[in-house]
């Protein structure tokens, strides 16, 4: 492994944590095993001495499994930041929102910027989005990303998950994951998979 810091490119890792093991719609979610394809990413950044940023959504004083007392605000098992790889936690959406995420890009001299993590539409979709306004060349590691499904607006609240599953109103993860591939291509980002990433081979 490289021991040299290169600037030009960074991975975020975007709220890959425990805490959504503890949820019930963590197993129909798109990827259970997403940490996997993280951790093929995280490597592959590392090997090329390229900077990785870990983001972990918090919401402290909740009691929900974001909140950091409850001992979930750490990486999927499997992931682990090494010594020096910048750690930050947010409390919004976006990664750059309250963070000093893009005065460490800037000041690393990082213009390129790879997404993955959780959950695809939510926080790794919304910090694509605002790390492309802020001048980024951004790319959406899109099957290094995972998310759950989501309820129609309005569903009635306490439902089991096999009953928003079984809601042809409820968008399925599969879906979820198409849409954000629309809205981001060519507009946002370049979306791509983590062998076109790795191997540097567009299909």
């Amino acid at each position: 492994m490289s021991t040299e810091i290169r600037t030009g490119a960074a991975l975020l890792v975007v709220d890959a944590q425990r805490s959504f093991l503890q949820r019930e719609s963590w197993s129909a979610s798109s990827d259970p095993e997403v940490a996997v394809r993280i951790g093929r990413l995280v490597d592959h950044f590392r090997e090329r001495g390229r900077r990785v940023v870990w983001v972990m959504h918090t919401e402290p004083g909740t009691g929900s499994v974001f909140d950091p007392v409850r001992g979930f605000v750490e990486p999927l098992p499997g992931l682990a930041p090494t010594a020096g790889e910048t750690r930050l936690t947010k409390t919004a959406h976006s990664a750059f929102t309250g963070t000093d995420l893009r005065r460490l890009l800037t000041g690393w001299g990082v213009r390129e910027v790879t997404v993955c993590g959780v959950r695809t539409e939510q926080c790794c979709e919304t910090t694509t989005r605002m790390g492309s306004e802020l001048g980024f060349a951004m790319t959406f590691a899109v099957d290094a990303t995972a998310t759950e499904p989501i309820e129609a607006p309005g569903a009635a609240p306490g439902r089991s998950l096999r009953e928003v599953l079984d809601d042809p109103a409820t968008l399925l993860p599969r879906d979820v994951v198409t849409r954000t591939v629309y809205a981001l291509s060519g507009r946002f980002a370049e979306v791509r998979t983590v062998d076109q990433i790795v191997t540097g081979k567009l299909e």
